[in-house]
């Protein structure tokens, strides 16, 4: 199996589909800024687009893509456009999530070409973080900061590899991709531990390119499990699988994955950390569950002799975050409820903008299997 039949599908999906459609019409009306953290019914937004400025974009394309409504795709325009400056950051690896669910989204879903050039110049400006001597993306902070910036790396940046990775195939230049499968190398060496369980942050030297440590910024520890990036890391390395072909990169997204569904809760929504002592009264995070969803159900085209494994589990995540913790009768502005940003900065229980986005990628991703996201 590679794909259920759409029409097979249970009512739920074109119930949270609609809903989600129309809040993000709602949304666009109201919205002056992006919108990152959604709680007592207001959004906190950035006017730059902070990291998630591309996930708000990306529900607005979702959104023509399933309405082919032209002012949705107008929309969609004008808030891409608003990112374009951001592809010259040199502060940040997140250029991947800003321009893949903006401009590569947009150029997918209309054809147009104009969208490529800002894409591959962000690309460019992603290259400049990668360090050949650790063989890995400086995560966070200026290309001349300090060494403990310099030498940062966190499990995210496998959701930045896929611009890459396109870059490469857009260019012909194959140093984009090289960097791409380095950084992954990298990331089963030093972020994946040996039961698949994973750390959201490693350091180096950056001068040496020495490996010092596994540590944590948003999960319990850094021994700990933080239950949003070991979902990055399933994602990133399932597209990593679908790009190269190259096994390694599929066999670790089945184990990722497994690692998960064996520790998930009866209603497959994670706790924000695996190994949080205060299980189960713990906050969640919703938006882990999405990541995985979508991630799974990527992963069910490509793993196929598990696929109605991962198919099960993804509908099992969907289902329970449509039925527990959606917005349905309150008054947020997000799609869906008890996402946890940041325990440690004391940041939990409201809704995350790039929650709703993988929530409604994994419906597209049931409804509409032709756009391959």
């Amino acid at each position: 199996m590679s794909q259920k039949n759409p029409s097979s599908l249970p009512s739920f999906i074109s119930d949270a589909l609609a809903y989600s459609l129309d809040m993000t019409r709602q949304n666009l009306t109201s919205l002056d800024n992006f919108p990152e953290l959604a709680k007592d019914g207001k959004w906190l937004c950035s006017d730059d687009g902070f990291w998630t400025g591309g996930h708000w974009t990306g529900l607005l394309w979702l959104a023509y893509a399933h309405t082919g409504d032209s002012t949705i795709e107008h929309a969609a325009r004008k808030w891409t456009r608003r990112l374009t400056p951001r592809q010259h950051d040199t502060t940040t690896h997140d250029l991947g999530f800003l321009f893949e669910l903006s401009f590569l989204l947009g150029h997918k879903l209309t054809g147009d070409s104009s969208f490529k050039a800002s894409a591959i110049q962000a690309a460019r400006t992603l290259a400049l973080r990668f360090n050949p001597k650790g063989k890995f993306f400086q995560a966070w902070g200026p290309l001349n900061g300090t060494p403990s910036e310099r030498g940062r790396a966190i499990i995210d940046t496998m959701m930045n590899l896929d611009l890459l990775f396109w870059t490469t195939q857009e260019t012909g230049e194959k140093k984009f991709a090289e960097m791409a499968i380095t950084q992954a190398h990298t990331v089963l060496q030093r972020h994946v531990r040996s039961d698949w369980s994973t750390s959201h942050v490693t350091d180096f030297d950056p001068d040496t390119g020495e490996f010092i440590q596994q540590e944590t910024a948003q999960g319990l520890s850094a021994t700990s499990c933080w239950s949003r990036g070991q979902a990055w890391a399933v994602y990133g390395f399932a597209k990593c699988y679908r790009e190269t072909g190259n096994a390694t990169f599929l066999d670790a997204a089945h184990h990722l994955a497994e690692y998960c569904l064996h520790r998930l809760p009866p209603d497959r929504v994670p706790y924000w950390d695996y190994d949080s002592p205060f299980i189960p009264d713990d906050v969640r995070d919703s938006s882990a569950a999405s990541i995985l969803a979508s991630a799974s159900l990527l992963l069910a085209t490509l793993d196929t002799a598990n696929a109605d494994c991962w198919h099960t589990e993804a509908m099992a995540m969907l289902e329970s975050l449509w039925n527990s913790y959606g917005s349905r009768g309150t008054n947020e502005p997000c799609i869906l409820l008890h996402g946890t940003r940041s325990k440690p900065e004391d940041s939990m229980d409201h809704g995350l903008i790039y929650g709703d986005y993988y929530f409604v990628e994994a419906l597209t991703r049931l409804t509409k299997p032709e756009l391959r996201l």
